[in-house]
């Protein structure tokens, strides 16, 4: 029985799927990454410079877009390094820091899009009490506990599978990924099935909480002409955020706990990373052309800026 002490390197077996095309994975990587750059960026100056967008609904947005990049730097770096070699390998502190930044960033994620829906309630069902509500101090403790609970649950699920003892170093994925390490342990699981359980179902909370919360809206909504034009605004584009991030997440974690060994690779590898590689991309695009105040804004700054880049080449 082997000890997790003597483990030191993991070994990603699921890029033996892309070996006959490494090439144009890395090219189309590269572009997805680049974009995630951009468009994340993009969108987090165009809050931060701007006085009228320090709003509630805008600086959670701007949180989604940090923990976007945060999660996908976890990921991309090492992802592209990997199509590129011959050797997949990722040292025991490596793969247990990567599994704590890519979990990390899946469940702050929906603690960020559980407190959008809340400041839409708010906004929409009790909108005289909005600034009491939604106060800078209250938004302050909202955020912290936002990115404080999820990093707090997921020390508790690595602290327990740090400590099985593992028979195995080959994990059959792109990504380190907790539930395939535990998979590779001799001794009993049980307290890291627990463990997880509780923390799955924690988060399906979150989804229910936000499924409730629009059922509220959109009863809300109908009852005025302003609160249907708000709700299309402001909520509709949110509700496209969660499904796009619950739609890929299910898919990893039902493939994961239950998925069939008969499954292709190149299947499995794209079921396991389009978490990653949808939803920081979609979601800052469905923001900004949707909500108007930063479409407008965007629109300004691109036009300051171009007329500065003609002057200059007047000079």
């Amino acid at each position: 029985m082997t000890n997790t002490s003597s483990i030191v390197i993991f070994t990603l077996t699921g890029f033996s799927a892309t070996t006959n095309y490494r090439g144009l994975l890395f090219s189309l990587t590269s572009l997805c990454y680049g974009a995630i750059l951009v468009v994340n960026v993009a969108l987090i100056l165009t809050i931060v410079l701007d006085q009228n967008l320090h709003e509630p609904m805008y600086i959670f947005l701007c949180n989604l877009c940090v923990n976007g990049l945060y999660g996908t730097a976890g990921f991309y770096p090492k992802f592209t390094h990997d199509l590129l070699s011959d050797v997949h390998e990722i040292s025991y502190f490596g793969c247990f820091l990567q599994v704590f930044v890519i979990y990390t960033y899946a469940t702050i994620d929906f603690s960020i899009l559980a407190l959008m829906a809340y400041d839409r309630y708010v906004a929409i069902c009790r909108p005289l009490e909005y600034h009491l509500i939604m106060s800078v101090q209250r938004l302050a403790i909202l955020i912290s506990v936002s990115w404080i609970v999820p990093i707090l649950c997921e020390v508790i699920v690595l602290s327990f599978t740090s400590r099985l003892k593992l028979c195995g170093s080959r994990i059959q994925k792109l990504y380190c990924e907790n539930w395939s390490i535990v998979k590779l342990a001799c001794s009993t699981t049980t307290t890291n099935n627990i463990v997880g359980l509780i923390i799955i179902v924690f988060y399906c909370a979150h989804v229910l909480f936000i499924v409730c919360t629009y059922v509220n809206l959109v009863k809300a909504a109908l009852k005025s002409k302003e609160g249907r034009k708000k709700f299309l605004q402001t909520c509709v584009p949110h509700l496209l955020c969660l499904f796009n991030v619950t739609a890929a997440l299910l898919f990893d974690v039902i493939y994961t706990r239950l998925g069939s060994a008969s499954v292709p690779q190149s299947v499995r590898n794209f079921m396991a990373i389009q978490f990653l590689m949808i939803p920081p991309i979609i979601n800052p695009i469905i923001y900004g052309l949707i909500l108007t105040k930063i479409r407008c804004r965007m629109t300004t700054l691109y036009m300051m800026a171009s007329q500065n880049c003609k002057f200059r080449l007047k000079m």
